[in-house]
């Protein structure tokens, strides 16, 4: 008997393209793809965004989403070619044999449901197990996945439990009808990564304990080392390398693998302090119509082009300070002061120096952009209203700025939807950039990013940082970004500062308990790391 579960040959996906001021035409988006999966085995595939990986997965139900098609080859699953099936056989498979967990657990749920009608609903829609039956599995997948009070959080909304979670909750919904296999898209890249860590061992531990197989999408290697038997590295919609995932971790033999393997490449000595350039001094504030502070007596100072990151988990108040260093979230005490001088609360009462010279590049380039407007409108904006350039003025700074992105000719009369992830980032450094600031606030710009296009945004920011003599202040929760960039690093926790000085001195121990949990949560390129992890926490990350 055969103990091949999911068996892909040749696959071939397509899909039509929607050039804007073109003509459609279809393009190919995977091409030649074939791998096994064994029952009870882990399958992790690895690769930049496009490179397939969810369009794949996907596959392994005979779906293709937003208008894709699978055009070619064959997918079999327990021994039957799906693509087959027919409409009523993959009604059959969906949610029985096959079933998917999303990357956003917040969007995949229903938020007028209860959580455990949810849970169960698939596994009564296929007549598997009575109400009673599969309430009772979903209480016992609650407790295996590590959720609180397991007999009663199925009686809450989604809105009523946490990021983390949510995404337990949705796994136990996967696997709540038995299913023989389990899509994994990216299950812990939306999460904190105090929260990731411990989502990932629940997901492990489910896994092992009811020998379900999977396909684990994520683009982050240091992750699928620790959940996934084999690995599949994906480029193109092309297999580049396959193997153990001990082979792909410890001995890759293709260039693209390799360079994941090594993706955090970036190192920057820290600068000897010097003169702030801002400086936070006792902020206390809360959002209008709330009764509790958000931020707790918040001191910290950035040095002139120098880096201070500002670090911990959502929830503990990294983007408040930015909006309150902004202006748009008056505090209720203490003040902010900018190059020797105290800034306005509310920004309206800025000026319009205080308002150039303190820039901001957001996390999500893609909503942070007109999606009407032109590069080069966007980068010009800032260069007419500080500085009244036009015409061929200011395209010729537009240009100079392209080219200070690394990005050149040819890109100045695109949109946004025509720009990679990574090249939108660039834009928006661009346009802070425009305004000639002495400070830009990055608010988680890399998180977003794949491991290599991350990288490359890092590597621009420090090589502008040091041309420009900009400061920066940069709000993430990852630490491996933290070590790559940071000069000085503040760390938070519930609104207040719990740690801060420079990197050598935060990141060296001894440590107090939170600084500890965000250092031992940050992923290693290191098989059975996740467990030697788990057994060593000291403490539980806020609300998970």
């Amino acid at each position: 008997m055969s103990n091949v579960l999911l068996e892909i040959k040749g696959l071939k996906i397509e899909a039509t393209a929607y050039p804007p001021g073109e003509a459609p035409r279809d393009i190919t988006i995977v091409e030649g793809v074939s791998f096994t999966v064994d029952k009870g085995k882990v399958l992790g595939l690895i690769g930049e965004s496009g490179a397939g990986k969810s369009t794949i997965g996907l596959s392994s139900m005979a779906y293709g989403r937003g208008g894709v098609r699978i055009t070619g080859g064959e997918v079999f699953v327990n021994g039957r070619d799906i693509l087959q099936a027919g409409p009523a056989g993959l009604r059959a498979l969906r949610g029985r044999e096959v079933t998917y967990v999303a990357q956003s657990a917040a969007a995949a749920f229903n938020p007028a449901k209860k959580l455990m009608e949810q849970v169960i609903e698939a596994t009564l829609h296929h007549k598997l197990m009575s109400k009673e039956e599969a309430e009772a599995r979903a209480i016992s997948l609650f407790a295996q996945l590590g959720l609180p009070k397991p007999e009663t959080i199925g009686n809450r909304y989604p809105h009523q439990v946490s990021g983390g979670q949510l995404q337990r909750v949705m796994t136990a919904m996967a696997l709540c009808p038995k299913p023989d296999l389990v899509i994994f898209d990216e299950p812990t890249t939306a999460l904190d990564v105090t929260t990731q860590i411990e989502v990932l061992a629940a997901i492990k531990k489910a896994i092992v304990d009811t020998g379900v197989s999977a396909l684990y999408i994520t683009h982050d290697l240091a992750v699928v080392a620790q959940v996934a038997d084999h690995i599949m590295v994906l480029q193109g919609g092309h297999m580049v390398e396959y193997g153990t995932t001990d082979h792909i971790i410890n001995t890759p033999i293709e260039a693209y693998t390799q360079a994941l393997v090594s993706v955090r490449s970036v190192t920057h000595k820290e600068k000897a302090d010097g003169a702030p350039v801002l400086s936070v001094q006792g902020i206390t504030a809360r959002y209008r119509g709330t009764t509790f502070d958000v931020l707790k007596d918040v001191t910290v100072a950035l040095p002139e082009a120098q880096t201070l990151a500002i670090v911990g988990e959502s929830g503990s108040g990294k983007s408040t300070l930015a909006r309150v260093i902004t202006g748009l979230l008056p505090p209720s005490k203490g003040e902010i002061r900018f190059n020797g001088r105290t800034l306005a609360a509310d920004f309206e009462k800025r000026s319009r120096e205080d308002l150039r010279e303190v820039q901001m590049i957001y996390q999500m380039a893609d909503v942070a952009m007109n999606p009407r407007q032109t590069v080069g409108t966007i980068i010009g904006r800032p260069l007419e209203f500080y500085f009244g350039l036009k015409g061929q003025e200011k395209k010729k700074r537009v240009q100079e700025l392209l080219d200070d992105i690394e990005m050149g000719t040819g890109f100045i009369d695109r949109y946004p939807a025509e720009l990679s992830g990574g090249q939108k980032q660039r834009v928006c450094i661009a346009r802070a950039l425009a305004a000639k600031p002495r400070m830009i606030i990055c608010d988680e710009v890399t998180s977003a990013l794949d491991p290599l296009v991350a990288d490359g945004i890092l590597k621009l920011l420090l090589a502008l940082q040091k041309r420009e003599k900009v400061a920066y202040l940069f709000i993430t929760h990852d630490l491996a970004t933290v070590r790559a960039i940071a000069d000085k690093i503040a760390v938070m926790y519930q609104g207040r500062v719990v740690r801060y000085g420079s990197k050598t001195e935060v990141l060296s121990p001894p440590y107090d308990d939170y600084t500890d949990l965000l250092l031992s949560s940050v992923p290693e390129m290191e098989l059975g790391w996740l467990e030697r992890t788990i057994a060593n926490r000291k403490m539980e990350a806020a609300g998970n």
